[in-house]
């Protein structure tokens, strides 16, 4: 793939939307490459993401070739639930990273998606081949991953504007006392422990719904519907509400159910395909670690999807 040069005049609103739309790429790849010195305006360059010059400025992004990506193809085995030109569906197991980072270059979904599926190598960046959203390490279950800059774009604007329905099951600790409920509760970095997320009055709006599926021995197994996606936020509601995840290793209980692993898992993902506009919806069967935490809870529960 070689480097690509837009040029465009300006329309008066943030360069980052508009480059972002005339690339056909996230507005946040738009404005890593700002950042890093690729985008002139009027000759000059231009870092700032949310510049907002007079129209009729003369405009131009360069996108550079992508290099050879840092993660190396992996064999992997990875359950493919669903796959296309533009797309494809995964199961995240519990225990991979995402993404490669310190520590963690090799054996990461990343690893894995380079191993099994094509076209992924300049896709979002050279570290993050098709990543559109993330799940914990420990949280096992379904993901999406685009496979070209269209789907990349597109999928992460569905997911901004709150156009992909996402649903998880969580054992937690205690005995919900009502059916459902809301939890509103902006998420930000710790201040007392960076590796943390907390809730905070000024970090980032974060929205999670509930609704008990089964209530066992002093937990509950929930399922979570995250309007918002904040890092960790499913872990820090509960933990907010006073009902922890269960096993959770940074926001649980020491004395709490003993189970074995995080019972945390992204159950479903409901959306429109970007290109072709069907209605899909994709569901991860529940790893055998999962349904022995519930049996030592209490609760019974058939999987339809095993």
């Amino acid at each position: 793939m070689e480097e690509k040069r837009i040029c465009l005049e300006t329309d008066g609103r943030r360069l980052d939307v508009q480059l972002g739309e005339a690339a056909g790429i996230s507005r946040s790849r738009a404005a890593a490459l700002m950042e890093e010195g690729y985008c002139l305006l009027a000759g000059e360059p231009c870092r700032k993401a949310g510049t907002k010059p007079a129209p009729g400025r003369e405009v131009v992004l360069t996108i550079p070739a992508p290099k050879d990506p840092v993660p190396q193809a992996e064999d992997i085995p990875l359950e493919i639930l669903y796959e296309d030109a533009d797309m494809a569906v995964v199961v995240k197991p519990r225990g991979m990273v995402v993404h490669p980072a310190a520590g963690h270059t090799e054996g990461t979904l990343v690893n894995a998606l380079l191993g099994n599926l094509d076209e992924l190598g300049g896709i979002g960046g050279e570290l993050r081949p098709g990543i559109v959203h993330r799940l914990d390490k420990d949280t096992s279950g379904v993901m999406m991953v685009a496979k070209n800059d269209e789907t990349q774009a597109e999928l992460s604007r569905m997911l901004k504007d709150r156009e992909i329905e996402k649903h998880y099951l969580a054992l937690t600790e205690g005995l919900m006392k009502e059916e459902q409920g809301r939890i509103e509760a902006p998420i930000g970095r710790s201040r007392k422990d960076r590796k943390k997320m907390a809730v905070d009055p000024e970090g980032r709006e974060a929205v999670t719904e509930w609704t008990v599926v089964e209530r066992g021995r002093e937990c509950t197994l929930l399922d979570v519907h995250i309007l918002t996606g904040r890092t960790h936020q499913i872990r820090v509601h509960m933990k907010h509400i006073h009902h922890p995840v269960c096993g959770d290793p940074l926001y649980g209980n020491e004395k709490g159910a003993k189970v074995p692993c995080l019972m945390l898992h992204a159950r479903s993902l409901s959306f429109e395909h970007p290109r072709t506009h069907e209605k899909m919806t994709f569901r991860a069967p529940l790893p055998g670690d999962f349904l022995k935490g519930l049996q030592s809870c209490g609760i019974r529960y058939t999987d339809p999807d095993r």
